[in-house]
């Protein structure tokens, strides 16, 4: 008869290793009759006889002998796992999820590239999406926010970059149409907006209420899409200063201000916030962080 019952197998070994109902019984913290009934229901699912018993206690029987051997390397196995699993809480190996908004992906590549050079142990598994990644899931390990502060139960928030936003023209849309005096007058300047009636981006919204409706001349529904919108020459567009900087072909038409820019978060969920590789993916992505263009928070 087939049985998966690990209790009845490790009180088996207990008895089998110390020869006595009672110290099996002391070892696994259980009743004596526990030990007994699970002996008795074993020994009934196997349809044989695993001990002897006798005034001394119990003998195992060659059966008992064989289900010994079973059970202690299943008992090793269990506790180098787990000690294994203790070990990766303190080592920078195995895999680590890092998740963005895929706007962000050229200004994080470089620093997960530099990292993974200095961890060659690790595995990272970058994923890109505009939906929130659940961190209390398991579905990543770092997540880099933007935006307001993330307020999600049990999960850790670090400032982490505050990202500078300007509005841009290609070298050729000046060419063709000069640079607008000021944002209180745009002439008939081509600026780039949200296709979304209630844009989240602080800069659009901005842009919505700022700038009269027949200057946006140009919409679109994702943030990359506005960069190549810019170099295209299409009109005047919000874009990072890390994103532009040392273009010879992009012109910054107004500078950053505060109410454009974006705060990103490193976010974590409690219960990984501590482990190594998470804490050494921090600490690299904080340091890296300063060779970025400084924005006043």
């Amino acid at each position: 008869m087939a049985f998966n019952d690990w209790d009845e197998v490790r009180t088996a070994f207990q008895v089998a290793r110390l020869g006595t109902v009672s110290g099996a019984a002391q070892a696994l913290g259980v009743h004596h009759a526990t030990v007994i009934r699970h002996i008795d229901s074993l020994e009934q699912k196997l349809e044989t006889k695993l001990f002897q018993r006798h005034a001394r206690g119990y003998t195992p029987t060659e059966a008992g002998n064989d289900l010994l051997q079973v059970a202690q390397s299943t008992d090793d196995q269990l506790a180098q796992l787990a000690n294994r699993i203790k070990g990766r809480g303190n080592e920078v190996t195995g895999e680590l999820i890092i998740t963005s908004i895929a706007v962000l992906a050229p200004l994080l590549s470089p620093a997960l590239a530099a990292f993974r050079e200095e961890h060659p142990d690790l595995r990272v598994k970058f994923l890109t999406d505009e939906r929130v990644f659940r961190l209390e899931y398991g579905e990543a390990h770092v997540a880099v926010r933007a935006g307001s502060p993330p307020d999600q139960p049990d999960n850790v928030a670090q400032k982490f970059y505050n990202q500078g936003f300007a509005l841009y023209a290609s070298k050729d849309y000046v060419e063709r149409h000069g640079m607008p005096e000021s944002l209180e007058d745009v002439g008939n300047h081509v600026f780039i907006g949200s296709a979304d009636d209630t844009p989240r981006a602080p800069f659009f919204a901005w842009l919505k209420a700022n700038v009269p409706a027949a200057n946006i001349g140009f919409q679109v529904n994702q943030v990359t899409a506005i960069a190549p919108a810019i170099h295209a020459g299409i009109g005047i567009g919000f874009s990072t200063t890390w994103a532009e900087a040392g273009r010879d072909d992009v012109v910054q038409v107004f500078a950053p201000r505060p109410e454009w820019n974006s705060q990103l978060w490193l976010v974590t969920h409690v219960d990984l916030h501590r482990t190594a590789k998470v804490q050494t993916c921090l600490s690299f992505l904080k340091e890296w962080a300063k060779r970025w263009p400084a924005q006043e928070a």
